[in-house]
């Protein structure tokens, strides 16, 4: 037996350990960070290409392991996430030997000056920052026709459940979880992109409140609905994550409002009687015509165990607005002025510094960047980017009035519920254009064994409620399911 073999055998019960588990592990010096380095190393090598969820590891990974083990035994962990190794998303800067190109082959040689704040805030931790996983190109605004998962630069990102949706542009960081390729990974959402693949590969999947976690240093899309967020297996490694990521960023002002969760920790919230006498809205007409019967199925049946918990259902909750009324437009002005932004400041060797030089790169390389054409990348290129356009102030004002005022904030203070529960990824796009936050958690699967998610939506900063609820349902249900490797199509 070589040594890949002797620890593949030896530490098979990492898979599906949580990340207290790992710490006791490495507390008791029955393990290393090192050897889980390996680990996982043996495994994105061997299975992590299968889905291509990876696009690429950190030369130095081992390294630091070995720093990490020196240190906790001169002086202990710094947190609960000492020596734990944890996966990017592809539009996440790193000031170290990794890429950062958002799924893109124009970016494949660019690498960031510095770490993003949320990195600083991993590494202070001591977290080990293993790899990047891969993500739909430009955060899936680049083609319509585009899908989930499709990048030129890592390909295809596949479900492992099967032949099944893999979700939005987070979708890397997903399956690497849910393949357990590492204990947790981080995604980024604007609209869905955490919570959809989340859902989609049985993980669970937090998107904060616009303002918890610092964006500055994130390849981004929209400044005003642009946000990260921790895709773990359970809840309370949600949990442990999300307090890592908090902190107040200079370069990104709303993070003032961080300071909101101070003096609550969400470990404290993770409690099984959590739902007792928590009213639950639905609002049915939002997804009723979008969900499959078997799907409704699974959803009505979470909401009998909601009821279990002690929670009051809400039904037919009128939210006076649907979610196509919300449209683009925001985001099509934005991402001209915040991705052109983003390219402008970086060091004057990457030769891409607008969408202009995207486009243009695109076309000199069709075989490879143009599988599905780039005609949102045009359409956000039309726009000024200056953001004085009326249809974009109109746009902005619309979306905020319809999301906050008219659809959750009548769902939430006029019903008088505490949250909302949807099936998978719906009701997205009002949390989006709200800032307010949201979790999924694995609710079961579908007879063809494609992973189902419920997902809980409520005000700004209730992430510490959102984990209780999303844990007592986790603790009672239990139903996430080992993945079962699907043929590579």
């Amino acid at each position: 037996m070589n040594d890949s073999q002797s620890i593949r055998s030896r530490l098979e019960w990492v898979n599906e350990a949580t990340i207290t588990m790992i710490q006791r592990a490495l507390e008791d010096e029955s393990l290393s960070s090192e050897e889980l380095v390996l680990f996982y190393m043996d495994r994105i090598s061997r299975e992590g290409q299968i889905t291509n969820a990876i696009l690429e590891l950190n030369p130095h990974a081992l390294q630091i392991a070995q720093t990490l083990d020196f240190e906790r035994r001169i002086s202990g962990k710094r947190s609960m996430l000492h020596g734990i190794p944890i996966l990017l998303k592809d539009n996440i800067d790193t000031g170290d030997a990794m890429h950062t190109s958002a799924g893109s082959l124009a970016l494949e040689n660019y690498y960031a000056p510095q770490d993003a704040f949320l990195v600083k805030q991993l590494r202070k931790a001591g977290a080990i920052l293993l790899g990047k996983t891969n993500m739909t190109e430009w955060a899936n605004f680049m083609s319509a026709d585009m899908p989930n998962g499709w990048s030129s630069r890592g390909g295809q990102v596949l479900n492992p459940y099967g032949q099944f949706e893999v979700g939005g542009s987070s979708s890397g960081s997903a399956v690497a979880v849910g393949t357990n390729l590492a204990v947790a990974s981080i995604g980024t959402e604007t609209t869905g992109s955490i919570i959809h693949p989340a859902s989609q590969n049985g993980i669970v999947g937090l998107k904060p409140t616009i303002g918890a976690i610092s964006r500055s240093g994130i390849i981004p899309l929209s400044v005003t609905q642009d946000t990260a967020g921790p895709m773990t297996r359970t809840v309370t490694d949600a949990a442990i994550v999300f307090e890592v990521l908090l902190g107040q960023d200079p370069d990104d002002p709303i993070t003032i409002y961080s300071q909101k969760y101070d003096s609550t920790h969400g470990l404290d919230y993770l409690k099984k009687e959590s739902l007792q006498g928590i009213s639950i809205g639905i609002a049915s007409s939002v997804f009723r015509n979008e969900v499959s019967p078997e799907r409704m199925k699974l959803f009505e049946d979470s909401l009998k165990i909601l009821e279990q918990l002690g929670a009051k259902i809400i039904p037919d909750i009128d939210l006076g607005t649907k979610e196509s009324d919300l449209g683009y437009n925001v985001l099509l002005h934005e991402c001209k002025a915040a991705l052109n932004h983003y390219l402008g400041k970086t060091p004057i060797t990457n030769p891409i510094r607008s969408i202009a030089d995207i486009i243009s790169f695109n076309n000199n390389h069709p075989e490879q960047t143009l599988r599905y054409g780039q005609e949102l990348l045009k359409k956000i290129n039309d726009r000024t980017g200056l953001l004085v356009e009326q249809p974009y102030i109109e746009a902005l004002l619309r979306n905020r009035h319809l999301a906050r005022k008219v659809a959750l904030g009548k769902a939430l203070e006029q019903n008088g519920v505490d949250i909302l529960a949807f099936p998978q990824d719906h009701g997205c796009s009002f949390e989006a254009a709200a800032g307010y936050p949201a979790i999924t958690v694995p609710a079961g699967m579908t007879d063809s064994g494609e992973p189902f998610g419920l997902t809980f939506t409520g005000p700004a900063y209730s992430e510490p409620s959102l984990l209780g609820y999303a844990y007592a349902f986790e603790q009672q249900t239990q139903v996430r399911r080992k993945f079962r490797m699907a043929q590579k199509k």
